[in-house]
């Protein structure tokens, strides 16, 4: 039986791949970047659903799948919810990969370093959750950050705020459900796969679709779009069991953070004054939210929200 010490460090290689996985995706969607954006979308629907069959097969957890999936039909409220969360989930697909194939990774990586922020205030919102006081100074300071890139360019940021709200809105579906992570994701895929695969069948008929016309590798790749897609979520999954909920929340930075990298250094976007400017604010408003619960600022704080912290925390 392994010590916890070494389940935690199993846990650490499993998340940070996870992450690291995420982080490189845009290599791969730039390898395909001749086919549209909704049609690599679609298949990477297709042969996600595909993959997690085969996953939860070799598994051994398919019988699993097929009872959930026909007491599924009992449950209006819970296929209600899988679908929400299909449709946010895909949603924040597509919008990543357009992005990413019309350069913008660097406003991709934003919406992902702001979306922790997001899924607070949306715990907030939702779940009656209480922030303490450097909380409310993180999520303003990332606020700023927004509002500096909009006034300098003049247009909201829509790139990187629709993929922080539909990750953060699909990530607070998936804690109301408290599903399994594997079936859930089968699920999800699997409630949009007869839109993905009328797409395909569409577009294909009117002469437009890309698969089988374009190079055999670009075919695999749009083939392997599930695998890529499963893979990291397996990985997550595992890590999520076996580390901390605040690790996890320091080990997330890695992908945005290697999408930067990415963006700036190997595809050459953009990276204005301004860019830094923003980033910095949402950098420290990071910095805030990640030591917000600390000792040491929470006796910092105004001395009429101590007691009231202290009961929250």
């Amino acid at each position: 039986m392994e010590s916890q010490k070494a389940l935690q460090q199993k846990g650490i290689l499993y998340a940070a791949g996870a992450y690291m996985m995420w982080g490189v995706l845009p290599i791969y969607w730039k390898w395909v970047e001749e086919v549209p954006a909704e049609e690599i979308l679609a298949h990477r629907i297709v042969w996600a659903f595909v993959f997690m069959l085969f996953i939860l097969g070799i598994s051994k957890r398919f019988g699993k799948f097929v009872g959930e999936l026909l007491s599924l039909f009992k449950r209006p409220k819970l296929f209600i919810s899988l679908t929400i969360a299909s449709i946010l989930i895909s949603g924040n697909w597509f919008v990543y990969i357009w992005a990413v194939n019309h350069n913008h990774i660097i406003e991709a990586s934003l919406g992902y370093y702001i979306n922790p922020l997001v899924s607070i205030l949306l715990g907030t919102i939702v779940l009656k959750e209480k922030l303490n006081f450097w909380q409310y100074v993180a999520v303003g300071l990332a606020g700023i950050g927004v509002i500096i890139l909009t006034f300098r360019y003049g247009t909201i940021p829509w790139i990187a705020l629709s993929l922080a709200l539909t990750f953060a809105l699909y990530g607070l579906t998936k804690k109301l459900l408290n599903y399994d992570a594997m079936i859930g994701l089968t699920m999800e895929t699997m409630i949009v796969t007869p839109l993905a695969v009328i797409y395909l069948f569409m577009n294909g008929e009117h002469g437009f679709g890309s698969f089988g016309s374009i190079s055999p590798v670009s075919t695999l790749l749009l083939m392997g779009a599930g695998i890529v897609t499963a893979v990291p979520l397996f990985y997550f999954a595992k890590g999520a069991q076996l580390i901390p909920l605040y690790m996890i929340g320091f080990l997330q930075y890695i992908s945005p953070t290697i999408n930067l990298i990415l963006g700036v250094f190997i595809f050459h976007e953009h990276f204005t004054s301004t860019h830094m400017v923003a980033f910095f604010f949402i950098w420290v408003a990071l910095f805030v939210f990640s030591m917000a619960k600390t000792k040491f600022l929470l006796r910092k704080q105004p001395k009429f929200l101590k007691n009231k912290s202290a009961k929250v925390s």
